[in-house]
């Protein structure tokens, strides 16, 4: 049954989110009759969540890319044991970046199925993302294109990818890829243009502007940056010299307190060893006072 569960399944999930209650739905009815088991199961089936739909309609429109996202995901968890903390600051940077990225193909695959997505949806897109490079069954549950919850990743850990799929057995399966266009139109031919040639220089060449000016921009953030880096740098060594400075004279301090609290001690006692000596001398005169008042 786990086989044809993931082949409606896969039917299911490729689906626009508002389709895919009253499509299963029928599906579990017209099984009732012929397996009342699988059935079952179809009802059972979840709707996924938007950000999650969102995901699932990429994996299907966007195979291809979102198959290097996780071979590169793969590669990353392979290097990453053997990287420094800057290195690994490096690759989160890296990783963030290319998240972003798709996340932003993601919405357009999602608009263009007739979705807009809110930033928040796009949060939890970029985060499930996160998670499949980070995590190898989260990887396998964005794969599965059979989502029904958003992953979620704190640092280099990944939550249970199970509790987020339609069903545990979707870990190891591929969603179908789909090959019409994301309206549902048929591809349409388009005859050759002449000056084709032409439009593509002129759009390469276009290319190549927009990514020299962009070059030019990240350099100049780049030079801002490091300036920034460097100013920051040597406040950090003035600070941390101060608190040396400081340490020391805490240091001083407490030494000197110790030596205070030893002669304050021996104060004391010579205060008490007079205090004794006034009292007997007290006593003394007291004495001797008794005794004249007797002779006379």
């Amino acid at each position: 049954m786990t086989e044809s569960l993931l082949g409606v399944a896969d039917e299911l999930y490729g689906l626009g989110l508002a389709e895919f209650t009253p499509a299963r739905d029928a599906r579990a009815k017209a099984l009732k009759g012929e397996d009342a088991v699988l059935s079952k199961a179809v009802k059972a089936l979840k709707k996924p969540s938007t950000a999650a739909w969102v995901v699932n309609v990429l994996v299907r429109h966007e195979t291809e890319q979102v198959e290097q996202v996780l071979a590169m995901g793969a590669a990353l968890r392979e290097a990453q044991a053997a990287m420094s903390g800057d290195d690994l600051r490096t690759l989160t940077r890296q990783r963030r970046q290319l998240t972003a990225a798709v996340t932003t193909q993601a919405r357009g695959v999602a608009a263009s199925l007739g979705m807009k997505v809110t930033q928040a949806v796009a949060d939890q897109v970029e985060l499930t993302l996160t998670a499949a490079m980070v995590d190898e069954n989260c990887s396998a549950a964005v794969r599965s294109g059979l989502l029904v919850t958003a992953l979620a990743t704190t640092g280099l850990a990944a939550e249970d990818p199970t509790l987020s799929v339609a069903v545990p057995e979707a870990l190891g399966f591929a969603a179908t890829a789909h090959e019409a266009a994301p309206d549902g139109r048929p591809d349409l031919h388009v005859v050759a243009d002449p000056d084709a040639d032409e439009k593509a220089r002129a759009a390469a060449q276009e290319l190549l502007d927009d990514t020299e000016a962009d070059l030019e921009r990240a350099t100049a953030a780049l030079t801002e940056t490091s300036g920034a880096v460097e100013a920051l740098e040597a406040r950090t060594m003035q600070l941390q010299a101060e608190i040396d400075e400081l340490r020391r004279q805490l240091a001083r301090l407490e030494s000197a307190a110790e030596d205070t609290d030893d002669e304050l001690a021996d104060a004391e006692d010579a205060r008490s060893e007079a205090q004794a000596a006034v009292r007997e001398a007290t006593r003394a005169r007291d004495a001797a006072r008794k005794a004249l008042d007797k002779l006379s």
